[in-house]
């Protein structure tokens, strides 16, 4: 029998939830109401079958990138690729690293390519791929850890500002990290590259051989998984101030190289309840305040 997604409006009406195995996205567009329309369709009709042309490459897709070295055919296969490109000459990484924020960006541009919307946004699991026009801004949600509820902060972003992706990475989250970052939340001209970014520079906050940490092989975990038998973080113990301060500093570093390759517009590291800012977002406090609209959490 064939595998149909789940395609169907919220209870609110205004959004669109697109889910198919693990893929699972909350789409949003604000405009005239034609134009929304005519953009969920398009988002519907890209997203069907989006799953299984992945699935064609997955072996590819979970071997270690190489620059210029790509041999994949599918769109979004070939911007996970290119997003990851930049670190593969010196670290380990495949192009899995930058799955969620592809997708995301590849469903934004079916959208935009037939309707245009003031703004909208593709949220897959916490990886946005978003578009404002002239004079729109979009609030984005950070929270402490992902496997837990509350909005600790937000950021703000302008039409003007070049960040169209935001991503998170962290032990916490859905995928294994080498690192022991809470979260680290990328901004970044798309969300392939936020999410790619995201993914690096959470593993770069680490205490390495520190007792207090856990770590077991990837496969053992989960037998397919992309890193192989390298060690995963799965649980941290009591850490120091210091140490603290210490991975949440090898972590800032990573990130500052980032933004000074133009790779990234910025980052929030958070560990243990500590936080860093790199870059110039400003990020504010979230005081028992509901959402806006026209926002997301990442």
């Amino acid at each position: 029998m064939t595998r149909l997604p789940q395609i169907a409006l919220l209870s609110d009406g205004r959004r669109l939830h697109l889910q198919d195995g693990p893929i699972d996205l909350i789409v949003a567009a604000r405009g005239r109401a034609d134009d929304v329309r005519v953009a969920y369709d398009a988002a519907a009709r890209r997203f069907t079958g989006l799953l299984d042309e992945l699935c064609a490459e997955l072996p590819e897709l979970r071997r270690a990138a190489l620059p210029a070295a790509c041999s994949l055919e599918g769109t979004v296969a070939r911007r996970m690729y290119a997003a990851v490109t930049p670190y593969a000459w010196d670290r380990f990484i495949t192009p899995m690293a930058a799955v969620a924020g592809s997708v995301a960006e590849e469903i934004l541009g079916a959208m935009l390519d037939v309707a245009t919307v003031d703004q909208a946004y593709v949220n897959n699991g916490g990886d946005i791929a978003l578009h404002l026009g002239r004079g729109e801004h979009f609030s984005v949600g950070l929270m402490d850890r992902p496997d837990r509820d509350g909005v600790m902060r937000t950021m703000r972003i302008g039409s003007d500002d070049r960040t169209r992706g935001v991503a998170t990475s962290g032990r916490h989250g859905r995928s294994f990290s080498l690192g022991i970052a809470d979260a680290v939340t990328v901004l970044a001209v798309t969300a392939s590259q936020a999410d790619a970014a995201a993914t690096v520079i959470a593993n770069a906050v680490d205490l390495p051989g520190h007792p207090a940490i856990i770590r077991l092989p990837a496969n053992e975990l989960q037998p397919d998984s992309d890193l192989g038998a390298r060690l995963v973080t799965r649980d941290v113990g009591e850490l120091s101030q210091d140490e603290i301060a210490a991975a949440l500093e090898s972590g800032a570093e990573c990130a500052r190289q980032l933004f000074h390759r133009g790779l990234i517009e910025g980052a929030v590291l958070r560990l243990c309840g500590d936080m860093l800012v790199i870059g110039p977002k400003d990020i504010e406090e979230q005081r028992s305040r509901p959402p806006v609209p026209e926002s997301a959490v990442a």
